[in-house]
C-alpha cells in the first residue's frame, strides 16, 4: 500500500524532469514589458533579464493549471508585483484563500500560510514552491505544550497566532493575526486569555486591553532583533524619518516607533500619511513592495531578511507549477479542529 504524504513530504509529480534554464527573447521581453515597466524602480534591468523568462512561464502555467497564486508581504518584488494574484499579510491570505475558485493554490510565503491555505480548502491542491520555507515562531510550539497549559490553565481560551502549525492550531479555541490580535482577544469576553506563541507581540496586545494575558517565550528570529538603539541611530541618521514598527518587535522597539501595526497596517500607514521618508522596522522585501505602490515616498531601509521566506523564488514557483510539487496535505482530524479556530478568527469582524 503507497504511503500518504503528509505535511512534511514532498509530492513529486510522476516523470517529473530537470528544467532547462529559458532565456530572454524578444517575444518574452513584449509580453512582460508592462511588468518591467512597473518594477524598473526596484528591480534593475541586468537582474530583470533573469526574471522575465519565468515570470512568462509561470503566467502561462496558472492558465494551463488553473492556478491561483498567493504571496506575502515578504516576498521579493519579482514574485510580488510579478506573478502574484494575491498579496497581503496573514489575515488578508486566509480570508482571501477561502475564497478563490481555482484548482490549484500555489502559497508563497512560509509552510503554515500553506497549511492555514489547505485547511480551509480540503478540496483544492496547495503547493508550496519549497517545503523549508519554515518558521521560528511555529517551531517554538507543539500540540502537547498547548495540551499542559491547557491543564496548568483550565477554562481559561487559548488564542494562537497564525503564524503556527495546523496541530497547534488544532488545539486552540481562536486564531488571529498581528492585525486583529487585539479585536481577537476582547471577543471572547473574558477575563483572561493564553496568548500563543510570541511574547512580544502578546506583550504589545497586553497593553492595548485590560484582558490578562498569558505569553508563551516564541519570538520571531527577524523581529526580536531589532532594537531601540537601532532606532535611534535612524533618527540621528535620517533626521524627521517616520518610524513604523512591526508588532512582534519588543515593546521598546513598538513604544520607540511612531506608529506599529501588522504589514498591511503599515502599507495604509503610508499610503493614507505619505511621510517623506520613512523606514518598516520589519522584513526588508516589504519596503521594496510598497515602494512601487508609493515612488514619491523615501523608503530607508534597514534590512532583515527572513532565510525562511527567501526560501521561494521564481525558478522555484515555476517548478512547482510544470511539476505539481510540492504538495501541502493536512491530517483530516486535525484539519476539522484547526478549520474551527480559523475560522472563528474569520467570523470576527
Amino acid at each position: 500500500m503507497q504511503s500518504q504524504a503528509t505535511a512534511s513530504t514532498p509530492v513529486t509529480a510522476p516523470g517529473a524532469t530537470v528544467r532547462p534554464i529559458t532565456l530572454m527573447t524578444p517575444e518574452i521581453a513584449a509580453r512582460t514589458a508592462p511588468i518591467h515597466a512597473r518594477l524598473r524602480s526596484v528591480i534593475p534591468d541586468a537582474r530583470w533579464q533573469l526574471f522575465a523568462p519565468d515570470i512568462d512561464a509561470i503566467l502561462r502555467l496558472k492558465k494551463e493549471r488553473n492556478a491561483v497564486i498567493l504571496a506575502h508581504n515578504y516576498q521579493t518584488p519579482e514574485i510580488f508585483h510579478g506573478v502574484a494574484d494575491i498579496v497581503g499579510d496573514s489575515l488578508a491570505l486566509a480570508r482571501e484563500a477561502a475564497r478563490v475558485s481555482a484548482d490549484v493554490i500555489v502559497l508563497c510565503g512560509v509552510h503554515f500560510m500553506a497549511e492555514t491555505a489547505k485547511i480551509i480548502n480540503p478540496d483544492k491542491t496547495v503547493l508550496i514552491p519549497d517545503m523549508r520555507a519554515g518558521c521560528s515562531l511555529a517551531d517554538s510550539i507543539t500540540a502537547a505544550d498547548v495540551r499542559l497549559l491547557r491543564q496548568k490553565y483550565p477554562g481559561v481560551p487559548v488564542v494562537t497566532y497564525v503564524n503556527t502549525s495546523a496541530d497547534v492550531k488544532a488545539e486552540s479555541d481562536i486564531c488571529c493575526t498581528s492585525g486583529n490580535a487585539v479585536k481577537i482577544v476582547e471577543s471572547l469576553g473574558v477575563k483572561r486569555v493564553l496568548f500563543l506563541p510570541d511574547e512580544y507581540l502578546a506583550q504589545n496586545v497586553a497593553a492595548q486591553t485590560d484582558v490578562e494575558i498569558i505569553a508563551w517565550k516564541g519570538y520571531c528570529e527577524v523581529h526580536e532583533l531589532f532594537t531601540v538603539a537601532d532606532i535611534e541611530e535612524l533618527r540621528n541618521k535620517h533626521p524627521g524619518i517616520t518610524v513604523l514598527a512591526h508588532p512582534e518587535c519588543s515593546p521598546d522597539v513598538v513604544d520607540a516607533a511612531d506608529f506599529s501595526g501588522s504589514t498591511a497596517g503599515m502599507i495604509d500607514y503610508v499610503g493614507s500619511q505619505r511621510p517623506p521618508r520613512v523606514v518598516l522596522v520589519t522584513e526588508c522585501s516589504m519596503s521594496d513592495n510598497i515602494a512601487v505602490q508609493y515612488p514619491d515616498v523615501d523608503f530607508i531601509r534597514p534590512c532583515r531578511l527572513c532565510p525562511h521566506m527567501k526560501q521561494i523564488s521564481l525558478p522555484k514557483i515555476r517548478e512547482a507549477l510544470e511539476n505539481m510539487t510540492y504538495e501541502v496535505k493536512v491530517d483530516a482530524a486535525i484539519a476539522v479542529r484547526a478549520r474551527l479556530a480559523v475560522e472563528r478568527m474569520l467570523a470576527v469582524k
